[in-house]
């Protein structure tokens, strides 16, 4: 076993249950969560705290700036680095978190898509702030219809790449993700789980936790972040939990209003990624929190 990966929806327990391996196994703990990359967002992501990072080497956690459009691609790139210096030091690699997509790129490898030029990115970005998802996904529909099939008028960020790449290289972003590179992490070589709580205790995880972050100074951590005047375009700005509490320090809306989006925004999130881990990992062992460390035997 290379590995172990921990993937589930949010407020699942992965982390413990990573830390509880780690522990155990003298392992270190490996981000796969695309906003807990991020320096400025320890709180709203759900980052582990000081004490559980003195409890265990974890890499990959708060090192990007806010500012910054990280990517798949560039935690590909990092992690290959950090898992050769893991096998090197002889610890065992724990990947924990919720993107999906970090895991698939893993284990299955990414396609190549080149760097897109700075003047189309910026193109369709400004386009995307001020004609919306909808409009940009009616272009899209027109120019790469294959696509459009697969996204939602909803998704702008997503819609955005998908025209900057069919501009920049000619090709739609269907054919670029059809040739994959080789996997870093082939599946058969690791132990995967899939944290899977039922959903209405998970949405009693989801309220408490927000609460916590309340009272961890989640809304000081928003004030902080508001102050930075970042580009609402980049991915960091849409973490969940972040708009609401940004509109609760602007004097916006009430504390109990941002609580309450917050609260539904993450919900709604955790079904999407529950939806999925059920249809892109069936074959990943699905366990409750108390299953996966009977099963570790922790």
């Amino acid at each position: 076993m290379r590995a172990v990966l921990i993937a589930g929806p949010t407020a699942s327990g992965k982390s413990a249950l990573a830390l509880s391996v780690a522990k155990r196994t003298g392992g270190a703990i490996v981000n796969a969560d695309s906003m807990q990359v991020y320096r400025e967002l320890r709180i709203l992501s759900a980052r582990p705290d000081p004490d559980e990072e003195a409890r265990a080497p974890h890499r990959l956690y708060g090192h990007v700036s806010i500012r910054e459009a990280y990517s798949v691609a560039r935690w590909l790139e990092e992690i290959a680095v950090v898992l050769e210096e893991l096998r090197a030091e002889g610890r065992l690699p724990i990947l924990v978190g919720g993107t999906g997509l970090y895991f698939t790129a893993l284990t299955e490898g990414l396609s190549q898509v080149p760097e897109i030029p700075d003047a189309i990115r910026e193109h369709w970005r400004s386009r995307g702030r001020e004609e919306g998802g909808e409009a940009l996904h009616a272009i899209l529909a027109e120019r790469d219809p294959v696509m459009a099939e697969r996204l939602r008028p909803s998704d702008p960020q997503r819609i955005v790449r998908a025209l900057e790449v069919l501009e920049a290289t000619g090709r739609s972003l269907a054919d670029w993700q059809a040739e994959t590179g080789p996997a870093l992490l082939p599946a058969a070589d690791c132990r995967r789980i899939v944290l899977a709580p039922e959903r209405p205790h998970l949405r009693e995880r989801i309220a408490d936790r927000f609460d916590a972050m309340i009272a961890a100074g989640a809304l000081d951590e928003a004030r902080a972040i508001a102050a930075m005047d970042v580009d609402p375009s980049l991915p960091a700005m849409k973490a969940i939990g972040l708009p609401p509490m940004i509109a609760h320090a602007l004097g916006l809306v009430t504390l109990e209003n941002a609580r309450e989006r917050a609260v539904a925004d993450t919900a709604r999130y955790a079904k999407r990624q529950e939806t999925w881990f059920r249809n892109r990992f069936a074959d990943w062992e699905r366990l409750e929190q108390g299953e996966a460390f009977a099963k570790l035997g922790l």
